[in-house]
């Protein structure tokens, strides 16, 4: 990859597309911003989850997740970026806040690694895999 201010402009490309997951789909509910998101062939790994694979499906994922569990925000920050191949892979925490139907608002944190890859010039998730730190 190349020099610092094209690592700085990445990050801060990086750091839009997960606000929009956060904004637009957790708190907006907005599961078309997917396709801004995902690639079209992406594939998520879910914790205690089959793999799955291309965005529709991804989008029915998110769909039932933030449903089931009221989810309301998803934060997510960068603790490391490294180049990888073609991409970059992002590895992060977040935190996600659920407010469970008949139950407390709560906070989930998680660890996450997603492999970044360039879509019609655009960086998105391509391989996203998370897991709870409880």
């Amino acid at each position: 990859m190349a020099p610092t201010s094209t690592l700085d402009q990445l990050k801060s490309a990086m750091a839009a597309i997960n606000d929009l997951f956060n904004k637009e789909v957790i708190g907006a509910r907005n599961f078309a911003a997917l396709d801004q998101v995902y690639t079209a062939d992406a594939r998520i790994l879910p914790p205690g989850a089959p793999m799955i694979s291309g965005r529709a499906a991804i989008k029915g994922f998110w769909s039932d997740f933030v449903h089931s569990v009221n989810a309301k925000s998803a934060v997510l920050s960068s603790v490391d970026v490294m180049p990888a191949g073609d991409g970059v892979v992002e590895i992060g925490k977040a935190v996600i806040t659920v407010e469970p139907n008949g139950q407390a608002t709560a906070q989930i944190e998680v660890k996450y690694v997603v492999y970044w890859r360039q879509e019609r010039g655009q960086w998105k998730w391509h391989v996203d895999i998370w897991n709870p730190n409880a």
